[in-house]
């Protein structure tokens, strides 16, 4: 059986209360437990938890996904804080080993000396913006998508540490455009998207 870590990113803060990301994060675990072929452990970062445990769940798991909303183009505080202090406990512990560099020659292998090759890693995010604000000509991502724009860094953290990306899924008008019937389109297409990622395992 795969094993499977999964990851509420999510946070109440201001006029958000974390709903979204908990929902889909309750779709992933839906769907993965219906289909009786994964293993799944679950950190939500909102609730206390043990670093240690938390690099352990890492090591563990073959398949990390992360679910997150994209707060001022970045990840939300809690979250980036979460990432900070476990990839930082798992040093030498099955997360990174060192940048990658050797001091006889230090201008290359710069981010290869992460511990983590043999996992994917599949993230989702939820935006106010609409998708067109990244594919127009003229609007405000400059038709960078989500994946080469807000999200590059994040990517590249995943890559230095050994783990190879998946294709992910990036919800979009989720503020003002969460009616019941969206909802309802959100989850089925997720629900295929995760189809597609995981028949493929």
């Amino acid at each position: 059986m795969k094993k499977i870590f999964i990851i509420n990113g999510s946070q109440n803060f201001a006029h958000s209360g974390g709903k979204f990301n908990q929902t889909v994060t309750d779709w992933t675990i839906e769907y993965l437990t219906n289909s009786k072929q994964f293993e799944i452990k679950t950190t939500d970062i909102k609730q206390d938890f043990d670093l240690d445990e938390e690099v352990e769940k890492f090591v563990w798991a073959d398949i990390v996904v992360y679910h997150t909303p994209v707060w001022w183009f970045q990840l939300p505080n809690l979250f980036k804080k979460y990432i900070d202090d476990v990839f930082t406990a798992g040093h030498n512990k099955g997360i990174y080993r060192s940048d990658g560099r050797t001091r006889t020659n230090p201008d290359i292998n710069y981010g290869t000396g992460g511990q983590l090759h043999g996992r994917k890693y599949m993230l989702t995010t939820s935006w106010n913006a609409p998708a067109t604000a990244f594919t127009l000509p003229g609007e405000f991502f400059e038709e960078t998508s989500v994946d080469e724009g807000a999200m590059f860094g994040f990517h590249k953290m995943n890559k230095f540490v050994g783990m190879e990306k998946l294709n992910g899924f990036h919800f979009h008008d989720v503020e003002k455009g969460a009616t019941a019937e969206n909802i309802d389109i959100f989850k089925k297409n997720y629900t295929n998207h995760l189809e597609q990622i995981f028949k493929t395992l």
